[in-house]
């Protein structure tokens, strides 16, 4: 969900009309990238769908189209913009559960319109939890968070191996960052972000409402429409199918993990399966140290699926950049029996797959010729 439209003009709504008695599920921002890939999961369950989205950020019209093109009248369209709290009550009404994922999602954007980036995330965020508590409380709520929750990491020992950061802590490199970690907003979209994180955990233990949040890594996929500020994996990719140079801030070496929708898709759908067991809490989900990457190992990946190297150039460091964060995983996969099942290669192809199909036209060289081989 973007936010270029103020809410009283994306309040268009109309009451979902349900072909059953079913209760439906909920997905805020359901036109987006995760947000689709959920609601496709869900759909295809056969389970009634709320989609609730302002449609503002380019490339979602698409999705819900591709929802609605699969599945028929069990998908819901309801444009509405969290910020108005009047105007989503009628889709959270009758709710029987509900995914939280629509939010400001870029760093750069907060840093330009942190009241704007706010109002989305952190008042979004309690509007979505008002409202299913004035429905009754009964639908649980699983929230998008992120890792920039955790800060920058600054005061966390750093060291360079194998060409990219990683912390000289030895069994914070094996394991990644624990949800013991403490919280450390930085940037207005960490600040927005934590204080919605907060709002959820806090609302299952003073209004009882059954709450979880996942505190994301990088997401990846079909689906996504990257920019140079959100989606870095798409984005690189969008640019190397096109042609086109890519830009890299900072030195490269920084370390993120890398999740494809899927294993993200199958991670929501776990927590709110255990909810009335994990209620109020807060779980890591990203790749983990598997599928640790820095950007100049995915520039020589698509390199390789290229047949030639991706012409690259260098700027300033961004504000909140972390050097290093891999997503320690351990409670979810020891308390839901998740794991990461999609390797970053394989992933990064799928990806580029979708992308030849549904925005560039074009293949890599390299995969052009690996196709036709």
């Amino acid at each position: 969900m973007s936010t270029s439209t103020p809410p009283s003009a994306t309040s268009r709504i109309s009451a979902p009309m349900l072909r059953t008695r079913a209760a439906p599920i909920v997905v805020t921002g359901g036109s987006g990238f995760i947000g689709s890939n959920l609601a496709d999961s869900l759909l295809a369950d056969g389970e009634e769908v709320i989609v609730l989205d302002n449609l503002s950020r380019p490339g979602v019209e698409q999705n819900l189209a591709w929802l609605t093109e699969k599945h028929g009248k069990r998908v819901h369209s309801f444009v509405a913009d969290v910020r108005d709290l009047a105007g989503i009550e009628g889709a959270l009404a009758d709710a029987k559960a509900v995914y939280h994922l629509a939010a400001q999602t870029a760093v750069t954007t907060s840093l330009v319109e942190p009241i704007e980036d706010f109002e989305v995330n952190a008042r979004g965020t309690l509007n979505v939890l008002e409202a299913v508590r004035r429905a009754g409380g009964q639908a649980p709520v699983v929230f998008a968070s992120t890792n920039k929750v955790y800060g920058g990491l600054d005061d966390m020992a750093m060291a360079v191996r194998r060409g990219r950061y990683e912390p000289a802590d030895e069994l914070t490199a094996a394991r990644g960052i624990g949800e013991d970690r403490r919280l450390d907003f930085c940037t207005p979209y960490g600040c927005s972000k934590g204080v919605a994180d907060q709002y959820v955990l806090d609302y299952a233990k003073f209004y009882g409402v059954r709450t979880a949040v996942l505190r994301m890594s990088c997401i990846y996929g079909p689906r996504q429409f990257g920019t140079e500020d959100q989606g870095w994996i798409a984005h690189f990719l969008i640019r190397a199918l096109k042609g086109e140079p890519i830009t890299v801030y900072g030195d490269g070496m920084q370390v993120r993990d890398v999740l494809h929708v899927a294993d993200a898709v199958a991670a929501y759908r776990a927590v709110l399966k255990a909810i009335d067991r994990v209620t109020g809490r807060a779980f890591n989900l990203g790749g983990g140290p598997k599928n640790a990457v820095s950007l100049k190992m995915v520039l020589r990946e698509i390199g390789q699926m290229a047949g030639q190297p991706v012409p690259v150039s260098h700027g300033e460091w961004r504000a909140g950049d972390q050097l290093y964060f891999v997503a320690d995983t351990g409670r979810l996969e020891n308390e839901l029996g998740w794991k990461a099942r999609i390797g970053w290669k394989a992933g990064l192809r799928d990806l580029a797959r979708w992308l030849e199909v549904n925005r560039t036209g074009r293949s890599l060289p390299g995969e052009e010729r690996r196709a036709t081989a």
